[in-house]
């Protein structure tokens, strides 16, 4: 494999870091493009969190933040990942990328086309294979989670979470009022159900926010952040015993960033 390859990954949420560590850890240069208030509620494990701090590591490899692209070779130099913020992708058209991979997960089409580079790749729904991109790679929990689809489309979002030990919607809290967001609890913590673990400084004062369900405090929004009812701002793992999860790839993102791998090596490691 050509050492030279460059892939552009938009977006640096968890699924997304998935995909990114992977590529970067066969051998791949990886630039990151991000918005300049990413919205990852798991944090932990989300290279996009270098916007804010100016770096991220998640399992041993570093996201750094750049402010043009003219610091990134000097990143990959250092055999780090560059993370620029520019989320209508400018630098696509500068740097031409081997391949371009949507993994912004908006669910919809935020400008992602195959004019963009030779090969072009989509988490998700909201593109349709063949048209908008070369591939689709299904990001639905179940039978078909990693399937490459090459014509067609993943399937619609249901807005309902992956089962894990009985739970699935109550995992997911969103916000219950507009405002702003402020953390109480950490990620990582154990809650218990009806716990206060955030609140939303709204117009009309202080609403707490509660813990759904016992168990590990997987996923919270950054302290400060806007939001708007309904936004999603905290993940809970039932399984008290999986804290560890909290700093590791979760098992779909890595499923999901072996199906990107497959599909870039097939065109690109001929």
């Amino acid at each position: 494999m050509k050492k030279d390859h460059l892939i552009i990954v938009r977006g640096g949420g968890d699924l997304a870091t998935g995909t990114i560590f992977r590529l970067h850890a066969a051998g791949f240069k990886v630039l990151v493009l991000e918005t300049e208030h990413p919205a990852a509620i798991r944090r932990t494990v989300s290279f996009c969190e270098a916007v804010y701090e100016g770096k991220a590591a998640v399992e041993g490899t570093e996201a750094v933040k750049i402010e043009a692209l003219s610091r990134m070779d000097t990143v990959f130099a250092e055999d780090r990942i560059p993370v620029l913020v520019d989320p209508e992708g400018k630098a696509v058209e500068a740097v031409k990328p081997d391949a371009v991979v949507d993994a912004i997960l908006a669910k919809k089409n935020l400008g992602t086309t195959r004019r963009m580079a030779p090969l072009t790749i989509a988490l998700g729904p909201g593109f349709t294979a063949g048209k908008d991109v070369d591939a689709v790679i299904e990001t639905m929990r179940g039978h078909n989670l990693g399937r490459i689809i090459r014509e067609g489309c993943a399937l619609p979002d249901t807005g309902v979470p992956g089962m894990i030990a009985g739970h699935a919607a109550d995992r997911v809290i969103h916000a219950p009022a507009d405002g702003i967001f402020h953390n109480i609890s950490r990620i990582g913590s154990l809650t218990e159900k009806g716990r206060e673990i955030a609140w939303v400084e709204s117009v009309n004062g202080h609403v707490p926010v509660n813990a759904s369900l016992t168990g590990i405090l997987r996923g919270l929004l950054r302290e400060g952040y806007p939001v708007t009812r309904g936004f999603k701002i905290a993940d809970i793992d039932p399984r008290l015993e999986q804290v560890k999860n909290c700093y590791t790839i979760s098992d779909k993102a890595r499923c999901i960033a072996g199906s990107v791998l497959e599909v870039i090596c097939a065109q690109l490691c001929e």
